[in-house]
């Protein structure tokens, strides 16, 4: 049977299909009987492989829908189909073009499959970049507090600021309750607060923004997040490694904890000393820390044993 690749770009009013080898494109709304109707005629043309882009919550819906048609639906980053299209040389932009681009990029690449997350599984997604989005607001009245003089202004930041605080405790206690009313996510949530320096804000956030932990092996959770240095050799040239790309709401948490973790972790602070020892600045020092600190709690919720049970020069 002849392989069929789909690529599809969605804006927020419309979608635009493109189907590979056929070469048939069409463009429909996004209603919900447009999206039924669809699926249906998406589903008749067999797909080896649909392809969409992450594009910032527009795509859930389609690709739950198409999931749970059970066709070959794949979430992709934006920034590997535009390396795409320019290692192609298409320079040209339009709604129908990323959707041909897509789809050759399904027919050449193949991406690798990953289970899309679950109903439940969104829904702490959405509350815990809620939480994440009201701590920033939280910072920026803070950081404007400290710079006014009228009383009237500064009681008005003090208002919203208690406002705030009442809105992330508020999502505080719902992520809390969810992942108690699952026994899977409650255990994994006991193993990962095992590990000195990982708290309830710090397991609750790799829970639910990396629902990958543990399912992969150190090298790929690494590189997920963006935390394996990249080399950039050339010839005789020999160049700095950087780390780049991946989750960095990920790094970004696992930021406080890593500072408590060289203190009060011995694995992590001895590994740290030795660093430093070695010569190698803080930044880079802490950045190597946080590596192997997702490493342990991958393998912590791959093997299922708590921290006290890996040994020491792990």
């Amino acid at each position: 049977m002849k392989k069929v690749f789909i690529g599809i770009d969605i804006a927020k009013d419309k979608i635009d299909i493109s189907v590979l080898p056929s070469g048939e494109s069409w463009t429909v709304d996004t209603g919900s009987t447009e999206l039924s109707e669809t699926v249906k005629r998406l589903a008749a043309l067999k797909p080896t492989c649909i392809v969409l882009e992450a594009t910032g919550g527009l795509e859930t819906r389609l690709a739950a829908s198409l999931a749970t048609a059970g066709l070959p639906v794949f979430v992709v980053n934006p920034r590997q189909v535009r390396d795409f299209a320019r290692a192609m040389g298409i320079l040209a932009k339009t709604d129908a073009i990323d959707a041909q681009v897509i789809a050759r990029f399904a027919e050449k690449v193949q991406p690798e499959y990953r289970p899309l997350p679950t109903e439940e599984e969104r829904t702490l997604k959405e509350l815990l970049t809620r939480r994440r989005q009201l701590v920033n607001m939280r910072s920026a009245e803070s950081n404007r507090r400290q710079r006014i003089v009228s009383k009237h202004v500064h009681d008005s930041i003090a208002t919203l600021i208690e406002s705030i605080n009442h809105e992330i405790d508020s999502i505080e206690r719902e992520i809390d309750d969810r992942i108690k009313a699952s026994p899977v996510w409650r255990a994994k949530e006991k193993l990962l607060q095992s590990v000195p320096g990982i708290g309830k804000t710090t397991s609750s956030m790799l829970l639910i923004a990396l629902l990958e932990l543990g399912s992969l092996n150190r090298r790929q959770i690494a590189s997920l997040v963006g935390l394996a240095p990249m080399n950039r050799d050339s010839g005789a040239f020999r160049g700095r490694r950087m780390i780049t790309g991946g989750r960095a709401s990920i790094r970004a948490g696992l930021y406080m904890p890593i500072l408590s973790a060289v203190r009060y972790n011995p694995q992590i602070k001895s590994f740290y000393v030795r660093l430093i020892g070695a010569g190698k600045l803080e930044k880079v020092a802490l950045t190597a820390c946080m590596r192997k600190l997702l490493t342990m709690l991958n393998a912590i919720v791959r093997k299922n044993q708590p921290w006290h049970s890996f040994p020491l020069d792990f």
